[in-house]
């Protein structure tokens, strides 16, 4: 076999569905309820409790619905992608596994690769989101805060801050790892369980704050540019303030991949699967629309915590704040709700990081699985059937990056692996359209051939920028910034020295290993 042949060699779909009707590695108990409150779990969390509000003081203004509304057109035609293949192909692993059967084996190590590290920043971007909720909670009910050493990462923007780690980040994270040891199906319980109660949580907060609405408030919709970023904390605002934005939320409009990849754990994965994928979106999405309108209505987009401050010349706006969501509804001395709101946001972030370390576990156990990585990490543990290894070395990970690096840069360097593996799916499901148009899919996705380019397009702008003209020039706006682009070269540049030096000889399809 030459070379290039030995980087394209792939499993067949219908390998991969008899794999899949053959496992052991894993005991079915979930149904579609139990993957879409996955789904729901890994999409809504950090996004409305967070990163929505902060991105609305920050770059977008009342606009900020406006960028979900971009985000999502580009998450959804994704969505529907990985709807069709889950129905086709329900083996763990997701996207890399979906890559495997379609692009070949250097393609899915890529894709696996980035995926792998994304989902671990992920659960240190949202461990680190529950932290501030949860201090916020604890200094309600008794008064206490911990020192300031420990309460948040230390940020290069504030360096004179004081702080320096991010304890219960850490002690989150690696809770959540101990959780998920256990049977699969007690954790799923547990989630199902908390999901609920953030969804009751995001109701309470949209019915109530509703009543306190001003509308004046959404005046102007788009705010206009301002050129002097440094004196109001690095606003933007305008187009390109709303279009940066959508690429920071992209980070909130993603996560029902997570329950693909738990595909070897559902009872009826060509069913559920696809079900549980729009479903999760759909709701995840209503949700976002409805509290943004509610948060950037009940207080100016650019409103001071102090209220002796004028709008725009803030120490520290209301939205942008650590716990903005708590905040909104103090400014208007709804104090009473702030309980509920801490409650629903410690259950909802915590789901989000149960809901990405079982994408991430799973994701590195099939990569061991199909001898990528070294296979003592496809061991699935002889009592409770859950793959314990890299769940536990996850854990330790994702305390170290949601206890030392900030949250903002954390989200910008998860986005831009997300999108990157959103151009892939786009284009696998075409791609095996044209190959394979006879193989049994249980979900179409409609109108495929105006859904998949239209993702791959939108996941394009959400890195690069979007093509604007103004006065005559043109030049891009939005998008991410070229360090993290830098920073997702390098990871890249590691993943393919371990394909090199080790998967590409190790690999099943190489060894001949069934």
């Amino acid at each position: 076999m030459g070379f290039f042949s030995k980087l394209v060699r792939s499993k067949s779909v219908a390998q991969l569905q008899t794999e899949a009707g053959a496992s052991r590695d894993f005991r079915r108990t979930m149904g579609v309820w139990q993957l879409t409150a996955i789904g729901v779990g890994a999409i809504v969390g950090v996004g409305v409790f967070v990163l929505a509000p902060n991105e609305a003081a920050l770059n977008a203004g009342p606009a900020i619905i406006l960028s979900f509304l971009v985000a999502g057109i580009g998450s959804a035609c994704a969505a529907l992608s990985y709807a069709e293949f889950a129905g086709m192909i329900p083996v763990t692993g997701s996207a890399y596994t979906y890559g495997y059967a379609v692009l070949g084996e250097l393609p899915a190590w890529i894709i696996g690769w980035d995926l792998l590290v994304e989902y671990a920043l992920i659960v240190g971007v949202v461990a680190a989101g529950t932290s501030n909720y949860l201090q916020s909670l604890i200094a309600q009910i008794t008064g206490l805060h911990l020192p300031v050493f420990l309460q948040a990462a230390y940020d290069p923007a504030h360096p004179d801050s004081g702080r320096g780690i991010n304890l219960i980040a850490m002690l989150v994270a690696l809770g959540v790892a101990a959780l998920q040891v256990a049977r699969t199906e007690v954790g799923a319980r547990f989630n199902t369980v908390v999901v609920a109660l953030k969804v009751l949580g995001v109701i309470v907060v949209v019915v109530v704050g509703a009543f306190y609405v001003n509308t004046a408030n959404w005046t102007p919709f788009i705010p206009p540019l301002v050129h002097d970023a440094a004196a109001t904390g690095g606003t933007r605002y305008g187009v390109g303030g709303m279009l940066a934005a959508a690429s920071i939320v992209f980070f909130a409009v993603f996560g029902y991949d997570t329950l693909t990849t738990a595909a070897e754990e559902s009872k009826n994965p060509q069913r559920d699967l696809p079900l549980a994928v729009v479903a999760s979106l759909g709701v995840a999405m209503a949700m976002y629309l409805a509290i943004s309108l509610v948060l950037t209505g009940m207080v100016p987009y650019n409103g001071c915590v102090d209220p002796s401050q004028a709008p725009g010349q803030c120490t520290e706006m209301i939205l942008a704040s650590s716990a903005p969501v708590s905040a909104v509804f103090a400014a208007r001395d709804l104090h009473w709700i702030s309980g509920i709101i801490n409650v629903a946001a410690v259950c909802g972030i915590a789901s989000v990081v149960f809901a990405f370390m079982l994408g991430a576990a799973r994701i590195w156990f099939a990569l061991s699985r199909d001898g990528l990585l070294p296979g003592w990490f496809a061991k699935s543990h002889p009592k409770y059937g859950t793959p314990h290894r890299p769940t536990l070395m996850l854990g330790v990970f994702t305390a170290l990056a949601a206890g030392l690096l900030p949250i903002r840069e954390l989200a910008e360097l998860v986005n831009i692996g997300t999108l990157s593996a959103f151009i892939v799916i786009c284009a696998s499901v075409l791609i095996l359209r044209i190959r394979q148009p006879e193989l049994e899919r249980r979900f179409r996705t409609p109108a495929l051939w105006l859904l998949a380019p239209l993702g791959i397009v939108f996941s394009l702008f959400l890195i690069i920028g979007w093509p604007w003209v103004t006065e005559g020039q043109f030049h891009l706006i939005g998008g991410l910034d070229i360090l993290t682009m830098w920073r997702f070269v390098i990871w890249m540049a590691i993943g393919l020295a371990i394909y090199f030096l080790y998967g590409m000889r190790h690999s099943k399809l190489a060894t001949g290993e069934s």
